[in-house]
């Protein structure tokens, strides 16, 4: 049975998050989005959705081929939601990446890293999953949504804000996530991408938090050319790792 939901036409659903479920949707226009629909235990959270509504305006500035723009909210409804571009394709997290598309995917991470840094959107919690692979290039969805709702009543109603294993190090002690915090994820999704590991293993998350305060990251097998740039990224100090503009010259 089909579904509206204010003036979208809910087709399918895509799947589901932390924060919410996510559906193919038709808008007034019949052009193609995704509608988020926040779950009930988020949209209880007054608190988390008046930080959600301040920070949408900042996210909808965000913009370009590789970030997958928020287009709509809706945010003080009984089913509050978020509206953006549909990106057709699948995770970096089910799809292989040939070693020779690594550079621009590479390239095309730095520049999604680089236009939501100067609107100035932290997105944390890059990963592979949050990386849609549409016809090679790479989009990335969900910026800013895990920033905004990071609360403590969210999440001890149990949302997942973020990934141990591409969380920086200081985010996991419970400091800030500043915009480094998502370089040090930037430098873990590539590394995933070079390797097709994770490059903090794989186990209890408590034990994948461990080693990424404690512990070098594993980059056996990438590419020379890449590995310093990823070391970098990859480092525990926050001042240590080098900004989205810096990252873009470099691969540029």
């Amino acid at each position: 049975m089909s579904e509206h939901l204010g003036p979208y036409h809910l087709l399918s659903r895509l799947g589901a998050g932390g924060f919410g479920t996510v559906h193919l949707a038709l808008d007034p226009e019949g052009r193609t989005v995704a509608v988020k629909v926040l779950h009930p235990h988020v949209a209880a959270d007054a608190g988390a959705l008046a930080r959600l509504a301040r920070e949408v305006e900042t996210m909808r500035r965000v913009g370009g081929p590789h970030v997958a723009e928020v287009l709509d909210a809706s945010l003080d409804v009984t089913r509050p939601y978020l509206v953006t571009r549909y990106v057709q394709g699948r995770p970096l997290s089910a799809v292989p990446v040939p070693v020779a598309h690594l550079r621009s995917l590479a390239e095309g991470l730095a520049d999604a890293l680089l236009a939501m840094h100067e609107a100035g959107v932290v997105h944390r919690d890059l990963k592979p999953a949050n990386v849609m692979m549409a016809e090679g290039r790479p989009v990335v969805i969900d910026f800013g949504i895990a920033s905004a709702l990071d609360s403590l009543s969210v999440t001890a109603s149990g949302a997942v804000v973020g990934t141990p294993g591409y969380l920086a190090p200081e985010v996991l002690e419970g400091r800030d996530a500043g915009m480094e915090a998502d370089v040090f994820s930037f430098g873990a999704t590539l590394a995933y991408a070079a390797t097709g590991r994770q490059p903090y293993g794989q186990g209890p998350a408590s034990a994948v938090a461990y080693r990424v305060v404690h512990h070098e990251p594993d980059l056996e097998g990438v590419p020379e050319w890449l590995g310093p740039l990823l070391r970098e990224c990859l480092a525990t100090a926050p001042d240590a790792r080098p900004t989205a503009a810096r990252i873009c010259a470099r691969l540029g």
